[in-house]
């Protein structure tokens, strides 16, 4: 059996420390170009578990056909958000990456924004032109019907992330996610070998399907640990103002909560403290995307890393193949995350991804 790529031996390989090559394979700031992409060649190269499949989307990316030329038609990958994707969202890193992939195959992506009036009519942005478009990529599109309009275009789609399913068939597109279950069952059984075994799920599990993932793996994880779950310790929603009446009611707090997500969790650090309660004196707290602020924080966030730099290669092989062979299936992919543990649960240990 061959043995497994670390950070370490990619950092042995190319004579520099262990941190530059986490910082670089994790889209970490900091790093001149030259050296990111020096480090991410060799981690291919090596054959790194983030990159092991690698070398099936380079092939692929060799080989598709060129856009046509005239009058840009078919060269605009097409990206459709009803959300603004700032420095903090993890598809803003993942973006980067996608975009100077595919500007290396001669396509360009323009942003075209969904706004409210879009959704409720079923419209398509102004800017976006059928004609340019060799293919669509959903961002933060989680109305159900507004995505299967999308679908029903004729254009290669791809989601990342997307609307939650509760019985429902799934999309007709190819679907990109991070793994939203391995690190929270991870962090819950955790909790629980430390005698942290009232535990509470803060977020709106109807939100999209990332949610509600991370929300069943936590009822799951309880359910086979054998503990039940007081749903007078969870709130079902992302809203600050619900979040913080939600925690008030409580007649006492869990030992820990777990948060939809990074802000979510923020939120509820905010409303803790209003309430003259603190983290992690008063209750743990783990998030989850490890934004940029979650590290910044007083107390620094426990929360679950993506790996945007994968997610952009997964987008660009799903989107690309989809492109070339229309009829193939259509693919769920979702893509490594890693437990990031901080002050917010108690202790600070090591940072680096292994």
């Amino acid at each position: 059996m061959a043995k497994k790529v670390t950070i370490q031996d990619i950092a042995n390989a190319l004579g520099v420390s262990r941190n530059t090559v986490s910082k670089a394979i994790n889209n970490g700031t900091g790093l001149a170009a030259a050296t990111r992409e020096k480090i991410l060649q060799k981690a291919v190269e090596m054959g790194y578990k983030q990159f092991s499949y690698f070398n099936m989307v380079s092939a692929f990316s060799a080989t598709p056909e060129r856009p046509r030329k005239t009058n840009g038609e078919g060269k605009e990958i097409a990206l459709l958000t009803a959300k603004f994707l700032s420095q903090s969202h993890f598809a803003s890193a993942m973006l980067d990456s996608f975009q100077q992939e595919i500007s290396e195959l001669g396509y360009t992506m323009n942003t075209h924004r969904i706004r409210d009036e879009h959704l409720k009519n079923r419209l398509l942005p102004a800017t976006f032109s059928r004609s340019r478009a060799a293919a669509i990529l959903c961002i933060e599109v989680f109305d159900r019907s507004y995505a299967e309009m999308v679908c029903g275009l004729g254009l290669p789609t791809l989601f990342v992330d997307g609307p939650a399913v509760f019985g429902e068939t799934l999309l007709p597109a190819d679907q990109l996610f991070m793994d939203n279950s391995t690190e929270v069952a991870r962090f819950v059984n955790e909790m629980i070998r430390q005698g942290k075994k009232r535990i509470g799920f803060i977020g709106n599990c109807r939100h999209c399907q990332s949610f509600f993932e991370r929300c069943a793996a936590f009822r799951c994880a309880m359910l086979m640990a054998g503990l039940p779950v007081n749903e007078w310790h969870c709130v079902d929603s992302n809203e600050k103002s619900e979040i913080e009446k939600g925690i008030q009611s409580m007649k006492e707090l869990p030992d820990v909560f777990l948060c939809a997500n990074d802000f979510v969790a923020m939120d509820v650090i905010h409303a803790l403290r209003r309430m003259g309660k603190s983290v992690p004196e008063d209750v743990w707290l783990c998030g989850f995307d490890d934004s940029p602020e979650s590290g910044l924080l007083s107390p620094s966030l426990t929360t679950i890393h993506i790996h945007t730099q994968i997610m952009a290669f997964s987008a660009v092989h799903l989107l690309f193949s989809r492109i070339k062979e229309p009829d193939l299936d259509y693919r769920t992919i979702r893509t490594q995350t890693d437990l990031i543990w901080r002050e917010s649960t108690g202790e600070k240990r090591e940072e680096n991804a292994t």
